[in-house]
Order: structure tokens, then sequence, then C-alpha cells
């Protein structure tokens, strides 16, 4: 049975992701310590990449044993790469989008006058209400411009719980017990 939280499936897709790491680093000789980076990582330019709308770019290779490893349980370790970073900065795109709005300028500039330790002036310039405010509301349009990204990253993450699953079937694990509460 499949775990029923978030953070189940979490841990079991890690677990997962552990063992199958392991067999390749035992498979390319790099077993045990010093792990060697390169095996782990990959090595050469990275071929992987995807530049986020805050302006970072992020790259992975697809020769070491963790590409090897979401290969397996993902089913596609490119479109996981771009799916995983994509979801996992939707929140910094969000903010990052806040510097646009004037009001939200207007309070940085009054919270940026402010001496380190002095709370009142922190409290007045109103950047903590303006931030609670129009955060959720950029985040919404993120989350919405990024719908495809989402359902792909969702779609391969429910693949990796099952492939996992069997993977690990009657293997208890330090991650993951077998508990489908957990």
């Amino acid at each position: 049975m499949l775990p029923a939280s978030e953070q189940g499936r979490s841990d079991l897709i890690k677990a997962a992701q552990q063992v199958l790491v392991d067999r390749c680093m035992h498979r390319r000789g790099a077993a045990g310590p010093p792990l060697r980076q390169q095996v782990l990582f990959g090595t050469g330019r990275a071929e992987l990449s995807v530049t986020l709308a805050t302006g970072y770019t992020v790259r992975a290779h697809t020769d070491g044993c963790l590409a090897d490893a979401h290969r397996y349980l993902y089913g596609d370790q490119a479109r996981w790469f771009r799916a995983e970073v994509v979801v996992n900065n939707l929140r910094p795109e969000a903010q990052a989008q806040l510097r646009h709005d004037p009001d939200y300028r207007a309070a940085l500039t009054r919270r940026a006058a402010c001496d380190k330790g002095d709370g009142r002036c922190i409290r007045a310039s109103g950047l903590q209400q303006m931030r609670a405010r129009l955060e959720p509301v950029r985040l919404a349009r993120v989350r919405a411009a990024h719908h495809d990204d989402i359902a792909a990253y969702d779609r391969l993450r429910d693949r990796a719980v099952h492939r996992a699953a069997d993977l690990l079937d009657g293997r208890p694990t330090p991650h993951w017990k077998g508990n489908p509460h957990s």
C-alpha cells in the first residue's frame, strides 16, 4: 500500500532513490567513502538546463548515478528536471514579481531606511503587510501560468511513487517503513 501523506510519498521516493544510487555507485566502482562526486552527479558539461523567470539558470548532468535513479523513477529525466526545477521555484518567481508593484517598492524603500534593530520603524514600513497581501495573488498567477509544469510534476511524481513502492516492496528502509499512513 502506498503512503497517504505527501511526506510519506517523499520518504518512499528518497529511499528508492538511495537504493538505486547505491547500486549504481557500486556497479561503477565508487561505493563507500569517499563518495566520488563525478560518479554521483556526472561529468563534463551539464546537458540539462532550465532558465527561470527570476533569471537564474539551473543545470544538471545526465550521466551520473543520480540521473540514472531519476530516469528509473520518473521515466524521463529531462521532463522531471524541468518540472521539478520550475515547481520548486514558483514562490521565488512570485516574490520577484512583487518588485514590479509600485506600492511594494515604496514599502521596501521605507523598510530599507530603518535602522537594523528598530522594530517600530520596520513594522511602520508596511512591508510585511504588503507582502502578505500581494504574495498570494502573485503566487496564484504564477501557478496558473505554470499549470502544465505542475501537472507534469504531479504525473511524474506519481509514477515515481509507484516505481519506488515496486522497488522497495517488502524491504523496509530507514526512510520508509511501509506504513501507508506515514
